[in-house]
């Protein structure tokens, strides 16, 4: 790790370091997650496709990397910026050098960064467009790449990382629930969260209609986490929007902000989103505040349009399918985290409950999800 390197963002501001990824430079949105572990999970969550990662924990690479870890099969976020890299490979469970890893994904990744000072300024100035690169690109080549670059808004990234087939998961749990899933990129450790509690799974690509998703009489239909902007995705709310009601809808994170499109709610552009492992949410249903992993950049607006909640009340909309209640709210910004349809069956969360990686106090929502299906059946 010796060549001077740098980042860039599209207001002008930049922060030196040196490059320790693999070659080239890399563009999209900058954002930070505040995990102190997980940092091979974050860069194969699909859900940071077009996306460069700040990690605020000043150490990252500390305990390697591992199959085990692996959230997709391949990473997504198009570079790791950090204050201090390590390549070791001292864990028990380590199989590769997290630098090592990097540079043969083919990821761009920078260290020796003053990531406090880039997150302050994320904080101040909200997510916005940025790059990676070595000191050979000049700024003026780096600013012509970055306004190159699409802005997050708009972008139908569902269509880079859902598969191009169906495939089933958990074929030998024929005594539980067969639940479809709009794969719009879905987490492996969502997956096996179902599958162990004795769900057969389908994967399906986002592209799906309503006719494919429901060909195998499912008795639950499953929105998962994905990137990129909800607005975007009209065919597959149009596709939610034929299924509501005629089966249980659950939804995650972006699943979450399309069931809420569905049912004729809007959403919005977080200033720089949620993401990581630390933040606090209150389940309404029993007062209990959890700490919840969370990874994206978009939200759904309150009743009567607003960006937050003021109550630990379970506030009512009134959809397209009849009254929909507040589940859970932010504590942090008091954000909208999860509703309740009430006249026809279904549900979202906006955070993570599988805690792949993260804390496990959500673990409790898939038995939830699973018992509410039993109930609907």
């Amino acid at each position: 790790m010796t060549e001077p390197g740098y980042v860039l963002l599209e207001d002008g501001t930049r922060f030196d370091g040196v490059v320790c990824g693999a070659d080239g430079h890399a563009v999209g949105e900058v954002v930070f997650t505040t995990g102190m572990s997980g940092y091979q999970e974050s860069m194969t969550d699909p859900s940071f496709a077009g996306q460069l990662i700040a990690f605020t924990y000043p150490h990252i690479g500390n305990y390697g990397v591992s199959a085990e870890a692996m959230e997709s099969d391949r990473p997504w976020a198009r570079a790791a910026i950090m204050r201090e890299a390590n390549n070791n490979e001292d864990a028990p469970s380590a199989e590769r050098g997290w630098l090592d890893w990097l540079i043969d994904c083919g990821v761009q990744a920078i260290s020796g960064v003053d990531t406090r000072a880039l997150v302050r300024h994320i904080r101040d100035a909200g997510a916005m467009r940025g790059g990676v690169f070595p000191a050979s690109i000049s700024p003026a080549q780096a600013r012509e790449l970055i306004e190159a670059e699409p802005p997050m808004d708009g972008q139908d990234l569902a269509r880079v990382v859902t598969p191009e087939r169906v495939s089933l998961h958990g074929e030998n749990n024929s005594d539980g629930p067969r639940i479809a899933v709009i794969d719009t990129g879905i987490k492996a450790s969502m997956v096996r969260e179902l599958v162990s509690r004795g769900a057969t799974v389908e994967l399906h690509p986002c592209t799906s209609g309503p006719e494919q998703l429901l060909a195998g009489d499912p008795d639950a239909v499953f929105l998962a986490n994905g990137p990129g902007d909800p607005a975007a995705l009209s065919y597959i709310v149009e596709t939610v929007r034929q299924i509501v009601g005629r089966k249980p809808v659950w939804g995650i994170c972006l699943g979450h902000q399309l069931l809420c499109r569905a049912v004729g709610l809007e959403t919005f552009k977080l200033p720089f989103g949620h993401r990581g492992a630390n933040h606090p949410v209150r389940d309404l249903a029993t007062g209990k505040v959890e700490i919840t992993s969370q990874n994206h950049g978009f939200a759904a607006l309150g009743p009567g349009g607003g960006r937050t909640i003021d109550s630990d009340e379970p506030v009512r909309w009134e959809t397209d399918f009849g009254a929909a209640a507040l589940s859970h709210v932010n504590l942090y910004d008091r954000t909208v985290e999860g509703l309740e349809l009430l006249d026809v069956p279904g549900g979202t969360v906006q955070y993570h409950p599988e805690a792949g990686p993260g804390p496990h106090d959500s673990l409790y929502l898939f038995d939830r999800f699973l018992a509410r299906i039993a109930e609907a059946a």
